[in-house]
C-alpha cells in the first residue's frame, strides 16, 4: 500500500506506462474514462480494464490507438487468486497481449488468453453450476443444503452452488445471469431463475445481508445423509451388469444417462434406483415411484454397506451432479468452437478462476463424450427445450471416440 499515490486529476497518469480501470460495470462510464486517458496518455501506454463481462471492442470503439486496449480480469480476492483473462477486442494488438501475459507472469499470477465475447471464460462456461441449481430448486427437488452436499462433497467443487451465490451476493450473480443472457440474445442456456429474481427483489442478497437461500444469522447444520437401514436384507445376491447397472437380488441400481427412474423402470419392468454419476462418499440417488419400498431401502442399504453417505431427491432426469458437469463440459466446448480461446486456457480458467477440480474438458474426455451427448439428449428429449442442445464439437467428438472404440 505504501507504493500507492491516490491522485485525483486524471492527467497524473500521463506518464504511466499501464493503466488498469477498475470504474462501476457500466459501459458508458468505461466509454467516457478511456475517452480521457487515450487523451492523456502517449499512444505506448497500454490502456486496460478490469472488466468481468463489458465488451472491449465497445469501450475501445471510439477512441484514439484502440489496438493498445485490452481486458485484465483479475478475481477475487486478487491477491490470493492467481488467475488474470487477459482479453482481446477487435482491435487489440497480438504485441499489447504478449506484453499482459509477461507482465502477468511477473507479477506471479497465470494468464490465459480470450476474445472479447459475453462472459469471457469464466463468467461464460460457469454459468450452468449455478442455473442447474437454481432450476432443481424451482423443480422440488431438494432443499438447498441437499443440492450443494450433493456438488461440493459428491463431485469435488469446493462450494456448492447456492451456498456460493449467497457468498458473491445474490444481486451481483443474478446481474451476471441478466447480462450473459441478454448478451446472447436470450440464449436458453442462460435463462434466469425466478426463485434467484425473487430473492433479490425481496433484499436477501446472501451473506452479507444476512439472508439469502440461507439464513446466515444462524449457524447451519451440516447435512447427514438417510437412517441406517437395518442388516434384514443380509446376505444379497449383487452382480455387476453392464457399464453403470448393478443387480442388488431384483432391484437394478443404474447410474443416471438422463432419464428418470420411473421411466427405466417401466422400460425394464423390474425396480429402479438411479445414482448420480461420479459420486464420492457421499451419493445421491433417487427412487422410482413403482418401487416397492423395499426394493429402494434395499439399494439404499447396498450403498451404506459401501460406507456411502446416502442422499435422496426426488426423481429427476440426470440428477445433480451429473447433469451439471454435463452442461459445463458443453458450455465449454461450445465456447472452444467459437474461438472464444485455447483448450489449455478454457481448462486452465475453470481450475483457478473458480476451484474446479477439473478443467471442463479434460474431465469430458475422462468421462466419456458419447456418454456426456447421450445424457444431454436424454434431457432435451424429457423437456423439449433448447437448453440442453449438445453443441456440435461434443458430437463430433463422440462420432470420433465411437470411431475409436469399434
Amino acid at each position: 500500500m505504501k507504493r500507492l499515490i491516490p491522485v485525483t486529476d486524471i492527467h497524473a497518469l500521463a506518464a504511466a506506462d499501464l493503466v488498469i480501470e477498475a470504474a462501476s460495470e457500466r459501459l458508458e462510464v468505461k466509454k467516457a474514462l478511456f475517452a480521457q486517458l487515450a487523451e492523456v496518455c502517449p499512444p505506448q501506454t497500454l490502456l486496460t480494464t478490469n472488466t468481468s463481462s463489458i465488451s472491449i471492442t465497445a469501450i475501445a470503439a471510439e477512441i484514439k490507438n484502440p489496438e493498445r486496449v485490452a481486458g485484465l480480469h483479475f478475481f477475487n480476492p486478487a491477491p490470493v487468486m492467481k488467475l488474470v483473462e487477459v482479453v482481446s477486442g477487435l482491435a487489440t494488438a497480438a504485441e499489447v497481449v504478449e506484453q499482459l501475459c509477461e507482465l502477468t507472469l511477473s507479477w506471479g499470477k497465470q494468464p490465459v488468453r480470450c476474445h472479447s465475447t459475453p462472459g469471457f471464460i469464466v463468467n461464460r462456461v460457469a454459468r450452468p453450476y449455478y442455473s442447474e441449481a437454481w432450476r432443481a430448486l424451482e423443480e422440488q427437488v431438494a432443499a438447498p443444503e441437499v443440492i450443494d452436499a450433493a456438488l461440493r462433497d459428491g463431485a469435488g467443487f469446493p462450494m456448492g452452488p447456492l451456498e456460493l451465490t449467497d457468498l458473491i451476493g445474490q444481486d451481483v450473480n443474478f446481474a451476471v445471469t441478466c447480462s450473459v443472457f441478454n448478451a446472447f440474445w436470450q440464449e436458453r442456456r442462460f435463462l434466469p431463475s425466478l426463485v434467484q429474481q425473487e430473492l433479490v427483489i425481496g433484499g436477501r442478497l446472501g451473506k452479507k445481508s444476512g439472508l439469502g437461500v440461507y439464513d446466515w444469522r444462524a449457524e447451519r447444520e451440516a447435512v447427514v445423509g438417510l437412517e441406517a437401514v437395518s442388516d434384514s436384507f443380509s446376505p444379497m445376491k449383487v452382480e455387476k451388469k453392464s457399464d453403470g447397472v448393478t443387480e442388488i437380488d431384483d432391484v437394478l441400481l443404474i447410474e443416471t444417462q438422463g432419464e428418470t427412474a420411473q421411466a427405466l423402470a417401466i422400460r425394464l419392468a423390474r425396480p429402479v434406483v438411479v445414482i448420480d454419476k461420479m459420486a464420492g462418499k457421499v451419493v445421491t440417488i433417487a427412487a422410482a415411484a413403482v418401487n416397492p419400498d423395499s426394493a429402494t431401502r434395499k439399494a439404499i442399504y447396498y450403498l451404506q454397506q459401501q460406507g456411502k453417505t446416502v442422499l435422496q431427491i426426488a426423481d429427476y432426469p440426470g440428477m445433480l451432479i451429473w447433469r451439471t458437469v454435463a452442461m459445463i463440459i458443453n458450455e465449454a466446448l461450445d465456447a472452444l468452437q467459437k474461438g472464444v480461446a485455447s483448450e489449455q486456457d478454457i481448462d486452465t480458467a475453470m481450475r483457478l478462476g473458480v476451484n474446479y477440480p477439473y478443467g471442463p474438458l479434460a474431465w469430458g474426455a475422462q468421462l466419456g463424450w458419447q456418454r456426456i451427448l447421450r445424457l444431454l439428449e436424454n434431457l432435451q428429449h424429457h423437456y423439449g427445450e433448447e437448453r440442453y442442445r449438445p453443441c456440435s464439437l461434443l458430437r463430433q467428438r463422440a462420432l470420433l471416440e465411437s470411431g475409436y472404440e469399434s
